[in-house]
């Protein structure tokens, strides 16, 4: 039997075929992850609600026999509810709240076997590319303690990246999954739209922007994670194509020869930093030398078009959360909102219906022409961000000009958008780090409703370019 010290540096398949082979019990397994979060979380601050008595109890009783039957794993706290236990969305407005029913995603996540030992840290309402909420504080991250994570999935990232658990859930509304995997060095994979469910409490968020998965240190897991949790819920808007065979098969499985465009160039216009420029530049020449066909295009995109549409329909997402909040009873307290949201808040109640419906449009428009663009394509590949891990407080929101964070924002983070704008599933795979030992992810866009391809390449790119067994300088292979 493995040492349970060394245990934390598997990923969550192998943990798994460790408690089916009773090599280990989940009991140990929860109570090894509890040691390493106590240990590493005082660095990072990246679990900001233990819930590890739940987590023993859960060990002690029956766990469904699922493929992941006894893994420790994490909840972002943002989205996924957990019944009983307080879920924040990171804003001191809702600290009190307590949800009284499971989410459809995590009664899934349950019924894999995954066994949840508390909550992680996101900005205020996910809005930021970075999560130093003022409710809990910064995340920090584990290759730089000064620099950021990234968000809004940052606190899940930065538990991943530093073996606290070998998995965790996230979401993703212009990133927010392929953001602080890009920053943290670790796999992040938003999922085709409406692949997994919402429910039973939201149809959609923001015309379809968000989307729910999980941030993971290997290609499989995230892929059997898909496949523990895809497919629509009863009463559901609309539902993704099914796929050919279980996500978990195509790892593995030959790409065959890819045609996959490339660049770095932002369709905004933002500036690139050159280690990104780079990282894509490595990426393009790898693909090219694994046998895919690589060419540099990219489909027109109208940048400032796009980012007044996409902003139009985040304010009116932020309003009318915050008028739902307001209806359950809740005062709307200045005092505990952070400035940004209420200026976003203002901003949103502006924006007419006409004026969301102009926007839906534009997004949608851009949704038809990337398919065209793909029917030539069967990826496409960016930087996944414009700047490597960013210095703490780079986001700081002026209480005279809070919307210059938003701004800063877009300058960060100009691609990851684009899949949300379309629905399409996207990766950021971390084969890139600066010399100052920063991680840079690399980007990738599929086909609508084809996850299949980008974890055929993800697995491929995994096999020649490993990064299961690069640890931050934080947190040691031995610690886990």
């Amino acid at each position: 039997m493995p040492r349970l010290t060394e245990i934390g540096s598997r990923d969550a398949t192998a943990q798994a075929e460790l408690v089916r082979r009773k090599e280990v019990e989940p009991a140990e397994l929860v109570e090894a992850a509890i040691e390493r979060i106590e240990r590493v979380n005082p660095q990072l601050n990246a679990v900001v609600t233990p819930m590890f008595d739940e987590a023993r109890r859960a060990a002690r009783e029956p766990i469904p026999d699922g493929p992941f039957r006894g893994v420790p794993f994490l909840l972002k706290d943002l989205l996924a509810a957990y019944a009983g236990v307080p879920m924040s969305w990171g804003s001191r407005l809702l600290r009190s709240y307590v949800p009284m029913r499971d989410s459809e995603l995590v009664r899934r996540y349950k019924r894999a076997g995954l066994i949840v030992l508390g909550k992680t840290n996101t900005p205020e309402f996910g809005i930021l590319p970075t999560t130093e909420p003022r409710l809990f504080g910064a995340t920090r991250n584990p290759w730089n303690k000064e620099r950021i994570t990234g968000g809004s999935s940052g606190g899940s990232a930065a538990a991943v990246a530093a073996g606290m658990v070998p998995a965790a859930h996230g979401n993703d509304g212009g990133g927010s999954i392929r953001i602080p995997a890009s920053c943290c060095g670790i796999f992040g994979l938003k999922p085709t739209r409406a692949r997994n469910p919402l429910g039973p409490d939201i149809g959609d968020i923001m015309g379809g922007l968000v989307a729910e998965h999980a941030l993971t240190r290997s290609v499989r897991d995230s892929a059997a994670l898909l496949d523990a949790t895809a497919g629509p819920d009863l009463g559901d808007p609309y539902w993704a194509p099914p796929p050919a065979r279980p996500f978990a098969e195509e790892v593995g499985r030959d790409p065959g020869r890819l045609r996959i465009a490339f660049t770095a160039k932002a369709p905004t216009g933002a500036a690139i930093d050159l280690e990104c420029v780079k990282a894509v530049r490595e990426a393009a020449n790898l693909c090219a030398e694994l046998g895919h066909e690589v060419e540099e295009d990219f489909p027109k995109i109208d940048g400032e078009r796009f980012s007044k549409s996409f902003i139009d329909i985040w304010a009116s997402g932020n309003a009318s959360m915050l008028e739902v909040v307001a209806k359950l009873g809740v005062k709307l307290d200045t005092d505990a909102i952070e400035p940004l949201s209420w200026a976003l808040y203002e901003k949103g109640k502006k924006v007419s219906g006409a004026d969301y419906l102009v926007a839906q449009g534009v997004l949608q428009s851009m949704a038809r022409d990337a398919a065209r663009f793909m029917q030539k394509f069967d990826l496409l590949l960016t930087p996944t961000l414009a700047e490597p891990p960013l210095p703490l407080g780079w986001f700081e929101q002026p209480p005279e000009n809070p919307l210059q964070a938003l701004d800063r924002a877009a300058a960060f983070v100009p691609f990851t958008p684009i899949a949300n704008a379309t629905g399409q599933p996207a990766m950021s795979v971390p084969l890139h780090w600066t010399s100052d030992g920063l991680p840079v992810g690399t980007h990738f866009i599929a086909r609508f409703g084809d996850e299949a391809t980008l974890f055929r390449l993800a697995a491929q790119l995994e096999a020649v370019r490993p990064w299961r067994d690069r640890w931050p300088p934080t947190v040691s292979k031995g610690d886990c």
